[in-house]
């Protein structure tokens, strides 16, 4: 990236002016079983009560409302599991732009079934046979769409950044920032927000055991993949960091971390039991982490709890669990 630290921070604060009236302010809850539990002044950022149920309306909205006259005519096109998907589908029928979307075949029906609701056309594919970013290049080759990536634009991590901008205006200093990372739009936006307001701030970011490309990256400073993980954490599933969040990860964050499948499943169902929310596997990866003891928490901490989209039936096997 060739802008400054001072000079992201600044496209953060105005994502935040272009998405201020059209995003939701999420709420902030705390919890005093939590803190007891952790020893720790605990802030977790509703963005499961974001548009969409996600942080990804922030990303989407921001890009999508920078494109030009000519770029909009086009129509929209992106990949996504479900969140992004949703996102782009939604600022669309907002923006008035059409919009198509490349979404695997195993993706959550709930995810899908809204996002077609919004207005998007959905292109199925089976992951096992093909990539989506071929898929992707081949469609924009032949029909012309503009493409908004999941997570690897620029405006894109400039609107995720905006999660923690607000946590950080509602909460005051923070000592600690944990955020999920898939493809690392929402942890290298929220870590150049975190930094700007407050240099000390240690900013982790936290994948499943099983999808852990992200963590392998960070420690070895060369770019990992992995394939289709089998987690539970959908939204983790991108196979590495792009081109833009990767060298921003390493720029911004402090520490990345993984958790078991179990953890992000006992994280669930603890919001879901004790703080009465509902939040997708995805979302709780830092809650997961604290909880596990694999960062543990210190001070005032901050977690973004990323999104709520879960189905009925996932649902109800980790409650059961």
């Amino acid at each position: 990236m060739n802008q400054t630290p001072e000079e992201l921070f600044a496209m953060v604060k105005d994502a935040a002016g272009r998405l201020r009236g059209v995003a939701h302010v999420t709420p902030v809850m705390t919890s005093r079983t939590l803190n007891e539990r952790l020893n720790a002044e605990v802030f977790l950022k509703c963005e499961n009560f974001q548009r969409i149920g996600a942080f990804k309306f922030r990303g989407a909205y921001n890009a999508m409302s920078r494109l030009s006259a000519e770029e909009r005519a086009r129509g929209v096109l992106t990949f996504s599991s479900g969140n992004h998907a949703q996102a782009v589908a939604l600022t669309g029928r907002l923006l008035g732009i059409r919009t198509a979307v490349v979404m695997p075949c195993d993706a959550p029906v709930i995810k899908r079934e809204a996002t077609q609701a919004y207005g998007a056309t959905v292109i199925s594919y089976d992951p096992q046979e093909r990539s989506r970013e071929e898929i992707a290049r081949e469609l924009q080759q032949r029909q012309g769409f503009t493409l908004i990536p999941p997570y690897d634009h620029i405006d894109v991590v400039a609107g995720q950044g905006t999660a923690a901008l607000e946590l950080g205006e509602q909460t005051g200093r923070l000592d600690m920032l944990l955020a999920p990372c898939g493809g690392g739009g929402l942890l290298s936006g929220c870590a150049i927000a975190a930094k700007g307001m407050n240099p000390g701030c240690t900013v982790i970011g936290v994948e499943p055991e099983l999808a852990d490309d992200a963590t392998r990256s960070f420690y070895s400073k060369t770019l990992q993949t992995v394939k289709n993980p089998p987690t539970i954490a959908d939204g983790t599933r991108t196979p590495c960091l792009g081109k833009i969040t990767f060298p921003l990860v390493l720029g911004f964050v402090d520490a990345m971390k993984t958790v078991s499948e179990e953890a992000i499943q006992e994280a669930v169902r603890v919001l879901f039991f004790r703080l009465k929310i509902v939040v997708e596997p995805s979302g709780v990866l830092g809650l997961a982490a604290l909880l596990s003891g694999r960062a543990p928490a210190k001070g005032r901490v901050g977690v973004i709890l990323s999104g709520g989209n879960i189905d009925g039936p996932t649902m109800q096997r980790i409650l059961t669990g």
